[in-house]
């Protein structure tokens, strides 16, 4: 047992048995913003957003105030909104409430769900980071969350890197509840595949993405998405 996960290791041969369910939605493809969304970013996030079937975008920047952050976010929000694709706030309620965005993504330690509903309203997606803890995830559900979040299952250049799960608790999350999973964390088309299959519900990408061309590797994630979702 550990701090994070009082509920003991999960058994590695559970992974290998699991199938994942039919009765699931396919897997969808979730993006997330560099840090920074100046100058060509606009034009770029079109550009993935029609390549290709994208649920979620999120934005994410640091070290802005909220002012800031809300001019960057309106037209990121508008380009979404015109493809029908939810716009996700990190990190802040208030400015998730700000934008009238149509959810916000709670790390550990950005609030409560349950804070988040009442500010947000009831029809507002809302996620939270589980790294790599199953007791973190359960709680989350019963604050009323949308979806929870593990990872990172590889090695990545967005953050720090803490927690490295292994696909087994998608697997284990995805055969006890209906509430959907997303896998983040290093992400990319070559070793998207196992994470589909263990169970993920949402693969969370982003320097795959944007690193190079960011059509060509939602096209990539899409190939993987139709094969395995």
């Amino acid at each position: 047992m550990t701090e994070d996960d009082p509920l003991g290791p999960l058994d590695p041969n559970f992974a290998a048995a699991f199938e994942r369910d039919v009765r699931r939605p396919p897997c969808q493809l979730y993006l997330i913003s560099p840090l920074d969304v100046t100058g060509g970013f606009a034009d770029r996030l079109a550009r993935a957003l029609d390549a290709g079937p994208v649920a979620a975008f999120q934005f994410r920047v640091k070290d802005v105030d909220q002012h800031e952050a809300a001019r960057l976010a309106e037209p990121l929000q508008r380009i979404c909104a015109d493809r029908e694709v939810a716009f996700i706030v990190n990190d802040s309620i208030s400015l998730a409430k700000r934008l009238g965005a149509d959810g916000v993504h709670l790390g550990q330690e950005d609030g409560d769900p349950r804070e988040a509903r009442d500010a947000l309203g009831p029809s507002v997606q809302i996620g939270v980071t589980c790294h790599d803890s199953r007791h973190l995830a359960m709680e989350a559900g019963d604050a009323g969350a949308d979806y929870v979040a593990f990872g990172s299952f590889h090695p990545t250049t967005t953050k720090v890197v803490k927690h490295r799960p292994e696909p087994v608790i998608l697997s284990w999350w995805s055969a006890l509840f209906e509430l959907p999973c997303v896998a983040i964390g290093g992400i990319t088309p070559d070793n998207a595949a196992p994470l589909v299959a263990a169970g993920a519900d949402f693969l969370a990408v982003s320097g795959a993405v944007w690193s190079g061309d960011e059509a060509a590797a939602v096209r990539a994630f899409a190939q993987v998405l139709g094969a395995k979702g």
